[in-house]
């Protein structure tokens, strides 16, 4: 072999080596959420993260506000492989898999101590499912207490009748059914137009989506029942994860468990801001009346007992784990 041949076998060699050294896997991950809202902050933020504890060996594009998937097709896309990874809120997935729903269930968990109870109950039974249809959940972030957002004034649950009532999960459609209202199906990205065409005038979720929505622009009333507080998990492909190597996996992992934490803190400073400010963009803001109040409960009763015997063998342990902590 000529110097000159060994000379460009030796550099090529180099090159191979130096490549594989910092090849680099890349990974899509879809949220439903714009891009301001906390969640998806949360997300760009964790996938920084993995990218730094990887060594830049994982690097993961945040696809926000539905611009990938929408959001009841994430789920299906990240256990088919056509991305790696997503974000789901958990109510979306009940009709597959009922113990997604139990922090949907309206009265069952109602604080922040309550819903970290509630997800410690949930998660192995959710991770049993997950393994089965070939995913695995990173980390699971709550949104602030759900509240009923209307157009006018709500004394009692039967001012509800009649309404048009957005729905974007089982649970919220089972509401507008017990109360009397016309359930309309809206996801989080199309909230704002439908509020603006009145197809939408009540329906219940949290202070921040009201506020991404700006829901003040149509309605004028926010009861801040604290009625449950639903949560997002990020869940990723078993086949993708086992591709990394142990080092990037547990960068992942790692990066997950801090989103977990920090999201929590989020959601908690959200719960405040978001309520002041609809009332700074001219909202009335008030607890509901005690005849409101009672009338929920009834309708939360109810669901517990209606999920539970859906949810069968799964819902009881979920439900029986939650109470005896």
């Amino acid at each position: 072999m000529s110097f000159k041949t060994w000379l460009s076998t030796a550099v090529l060699g180099t090159a191979l080596v130096a490549g594989a050294t910092h090849a680099q896997t890349k990974w899509d991950l879809p949220g439903a959420y714009g891009a301001n809202n906390f969640h998806s902050k949360n997300l760009v933020t964790f996938a920084e993260d993995v990218k730094k504890m990887s060594g830049g060996k994982l690097d993961i594009t945040v696809h926000p506000g539905a611009s990938l998937f929408k959001a009841p097709e994430i789920k299906r896309a990240v256990q088919t492989g056509q991305v790696q990874l997503g974000e789901v809120l958990m109510v979306n997935v009940e009709n597959e898999i009922a113990a997604f729903g139990a922090d949907g269930v309206p009265f069952l968990a109602t604080s922040y101590d309550d819903a970290a109870k509630l997800w410690k109950a949930q998660k192995p039974v959710i991770e049993k499912k997950l393994t089965e249809q070939g995913m695995m959940a990173l980390y699971a972030v709550p949104w602030p207490p759900q509240g009923i957002y209307a157009k006018t004034e709500l004394k009692t649950i039967t001012d509800l009748k009649g309404t048009k009532w957005r729905a974007y999960s089982p649970a919220t459609s089972r509401i507008a059914e017990l109360v009397g209202a016309q359930p309309v199906t809206i996801q989080a990205a199309e909230l704002a137009q439908a509020l603006a065409t009145g197809t939408v005038t009540t329906f219940m979720t949290s202070g921040s989506t009201g506020r991404d929505s700006k829901v003040w622009e149509s309605l004028k009333y926010f009861y801040d029942a604290q009625a449950w507080l639903p949560k997002n998990i990020v869940i990723v492909n078993s086949d993708a994860f086992k591709k990394l190597d142990a080092a990037t996996q547990k960068a992942l992992t790692d990066a997950a468990a801090a989103a977990e934490k920090r999201g929590w803190d989020a959601s908690k400073a959200e719960t405040e801001s978001s309520k002041a400010d609809l009332v700074k963009n001219g909202m009335t803001v008030a607890p509901p009346s005690a005849e409101l109040k009672t009338g929920l409960q009834q309708v939360g009763a109810t669901m517990i007992e209606e999920w539970t015997k859906k949810a069968g063998a799964d819902g009881a342990a979920i439900v029986d784990a939650y109470k005896k902590m």
